[in-house]
């Protein structure tokens, strides 16, 4: 009908800008048949003329605005006309829109969650430290005996093992690279836990032979003490001071599923704000309308609590 067709001038523009396009997606069906320009523009072009709302449907996202004017004239069809208004929302939304579409990336982002959650691997201690291994050591790892993650475990190979190790290695270091560009002590290095007790038993030492520079058999003695005592230390694998020190390093139980806590708390927000952007595909979450099922799912469940809760 005039009036009512696409001009084919405008759709053999279309078809050829697309069939320059890389990695422009074609069914399995006639991919054997596209392997030229031409040929997928033909392909293009037959879609177009055959059924517009597929095509808008398949290709609509890599229009631009002037080309989907050329579709005002398929707008008497239902499907075209719902395939327009849908691409130009995403093109140049309302603030209406924009604020809706927030809304729903939110939610949808939420429900993804739970279900990371749910199957217990993303969000599990050993993912999220992975991914930000400062930020667990310190909230959670510095008042943790790391000395068994290098240790083998129960039905582990010994392969297995010596990769875990170098993985372990590698986690360490990215910690002590970023306690170095903080400006941490060297002494609260992740690995150098030990240095402020050495320094400090140096100390003692100095103390003692000071007080005994003007007796030789003192000296000797507190001498004999030191060796006697570091040799003790050596037999025993801990000294005083290293277990008062311990005492002082590991917390308990309570308190340390309270910074855990803590720590999953921000990791679930640092996932929900986007900053996992390296780890998961954000665009593919924030368009899946199926994830919109998880509320109405809850919504539905608040109504059913409420309907019984006032009988």
């Amino acid at each position: 009908m005039e009036g009512r067709a696409m001009k084919e001038a405008a759709a053999g523009e279309i078809a050829a800008r697309l069939s320059s396009l890389d990695d422009l997606y074609f069914p399995r069906a006639v991919q054997s048949t596209a392997a030229s320009s031409d040929q997928r523009k033909s392909i293009l072009l037959d879609l177009l003329r055959r059924d517009p709302a597929v095509f808008l449907e398949r290709y609509g996202s890599q229009l631009s605005v002037d080309e989907l004017l050329e579709f005002d004239a398929l707008k008497h069809d239902y499907e075209v006309d719902w395939h327009l208004k849908s691409l130009r929302k995403k093109i140049s939304p309302t603030s209406e829109e924009l604020k809706s579409r927030s809304v729903a990336v939110r939610n949808r982002r939420l429900a993804y969650l739970n279900e990371l959650v749910s199957k217990g691997q993303y969000f599990s201690e050993d993912a999220m430290r992975d991914r930000e291994p400062y930020l667990h050591h310190e909230y959670v790892g510095k008042f943790q005996d790391l000395t068994g993650r290098n240790m083998a475990r129960p039905g582990e190979r010994w392969s297995e093992t010596l990769m875990r190790q170098a993985e372990e290695a590698k986690l360490v270091s990215r910690i002590r690279e970023e306690q170095q560009r903080l400006g941490v002590a060297e002494s609260d290095w992740v690995g150098n836990e030990k240095m402020e007790e050495s320094e400090h038993d140096d100390e003692e030492e100095e103390e003692e032979e000071v007080e005994s520079e003007h007796d030789e058999d003192a000296k000797m003695q507190a001498s004999s003490s030191i060796v006697e005592a570091t040799r003790f230390t050596d037999s025993n694998g801990s000294s005083n001071n290293r277990e008062q020190n311990d005492r002082a390093t590991f917390l308990p139980p309570e308190e340390m599923q309270d910074l855990m806590d803590q720590f999953i708390s921000i990791m679930h927000q640092k996932f929900l704000s986007g900053e996992d952007h390296q780890h998961l595909d954000y665009t593919k979450i924030d368009n899946d309308e199926t994830l919109d099922d998880h509320w109405l799912r809850e919504v539905g469940l608040d109504a059913e609590e409420k309907y019984f809760g006032e009988d």
